[in-house]
């Protein structure tokens, strides 16, 4: 078959995906990529499904298909890691998450021999590394982003720790999840096959709850307790990876533990670093001048080269320097001060906390609003919503601040318009 019968195979499915905030801009190396993911009758069918989750009844409503042909398909899915399937209470709930974070991640997060992984992966760098737009649209629209970043709990001082939330811990999130499982890294494993990978650890991806659940039981991580869990994070802080998890506080469904050199949103976060792609923690480090001796320690180990060496502007020793933060980059991970054989950096709070959304739901209509897709939300028919997810929704518009809540209103009296215009016949 012909790339470009292929590529219009593909076109409704990249229409789909770019309904939700976080989306895919069209590129060559996109449709070769979802190529390699789905069949052609795959992507027409997932190119139907609704934004919010869905059951096997209502999918099977939409695609005008037998219930036992739907199941069939859908479980086909899920089991490659292209749909995530909750269960709860005896009963599946379907979900088609975003390419991140999302389907693309979970084609790599395990060794498998049913795609071309190297092929993929080097599409990936493509689409990723190389090209912008997906990067950009990703983590720089709007001011609400899809991940956050944790405090390295090991370096915060008995002061600075009273003052640190629950949801701010990444100790926490193993904690209290319902679900732990532990994947292969799906960045490095990707620079692995273009032979750009770090020495960091692989077998240290985090994801939880409802994500967890759905991808340990099709083996694309592995069920961990907590106990071990909180081992790997030892693990990721000794290494001086950041963890950057989901942007909310309850439910989190992922924490990476990241590297500056292979992990995209660090990468993001130094190519588009004043456009703030990511959300930082609530800390700031600080140089005590008279203990730092320039050692650069510091500069090597932070992920987003928001250290640097500066001149003391001492006569009586020239070449002296020392370290300087430029607030402006700095995450507030900690891994810095970590690094700090003399106790030359010590973490202060930000005089302006970091807002953090409540939840998956919350962070998704704030993003759908300052992307200016809210009616997206609203108005996705592919399935009807039911009321549970709707209530969701209006609770979240509800509780706006008023100049959100006008966004909010324009869009979807914008869209309704556009389909009362389109529907309804005089």
């Amino acid at each position: 078959m012909s790339h470009t019968s292929l590529k219009s195979g593909y076109t409704e499915l990249v229409e789909r995906l770019n309904r939700f905030p976080q989306g895919a801009p069209p590129s060559e190396a996109l449709y070769k990529i979802l190529q390699i993911l789905f069949n052609e009758r795959e992507a027409q069918l997932v190119a139907l499904l609704p934004i919010k989750p869905f059951t096997a009844e209502k999918a099977s409503q939409v695609w005008k298909m037998s219930l036992s042909e739907t199941r069939q398909v859908l479980d086909a899915l899920a089991s490659r890691a292209l749909l995530v399937d909750i269960e709860m209470d005896g009963k599946t709930t379907y979900t088609l998450p975003p390419p991140m974070a999302g389907f693309f991640e979970f084609s790599l997060m395990r060794i498998r021999s049913d795609i071309d992984q190297k092929a993929l992966a080097e599409l990936f760098y493509q689409y990723l590394n190389v090209e912008e737009d997906f990067i950009r649209e990703l983590f720089t629209r709007g001011e609400t982003q899809l991940g956050r970043v944790f405090v390295n709990e090991a370096v915060l001082s008995n002061e600075n720790a009273l003052h640190v939330l629950d949801y701010e811990r990444a100790s926490e999130v193993i904690q209290t999840a319902t679900h732990r499982g532990i994947g292969v890294c799906y960045c490095r494993h990707k620079m692995m096959h273009v032979g750009r990978n770090c020495n960091a650890a692989m077998d240290i991806c985090m994801t939880f709850n409802g994500s967890a659940q759905a991808l340990t039981r099709h083996g694309y991580a592995r069920l961990v307790d907590v106990s071990e869990g909180m081992d790997l994070l030892q693990q990721a802080y000794a290494q001086n990876l950041v963890q950057f998890g989901e942007n909310a506080r309850q439910e989190v469904n992922f924490i990476c533990n990241c590297c500056g050199c292979c992990c995209e949103a660090m990468i993001a976060a130094r190519r588009f670093c004043f456009m703030n792609p990511v959300h930082t923690t609530n800390f700031l480090p600080v140089v005590a001048e008279a203990d730092c001796n320039g050692c650069g320690k510091c500069v090597n180990a932070c992920p987003v080269e928001a250290m640097a060496l500066v001149s003391t502007n001492d006569p009586h020793a020239p070449k002296m320097k020392k370290a300087k933060v430029d607030e402006d980059l700095c995450l507030g991970c900690g891994v810095c001060v970590r690094t700090c054989a003399r106790n030359g950096l010590a973490l202060r709070p930000r005089p302006q906390r970091v807002i953090t959304p409540l939840n998956s739901v919350h962070r998704s209509v704030m993003m759908a609003i300052e992307r200016g897709d809210l009616q997206n939300l609203f108005f996705d028919n592919r399935v009807l919503w039911n009321h549970r997810a709707l209530a969701a929704v209006l609770g979240v518009l509800l509780r706006l601040p008023p100049v959100q809540q006008v966004m909010a209103s324009q869009q979807i009296k914008s869209r309704f318009m556009e389909y009362l215009v389109t529907h309804i016949k005089v």
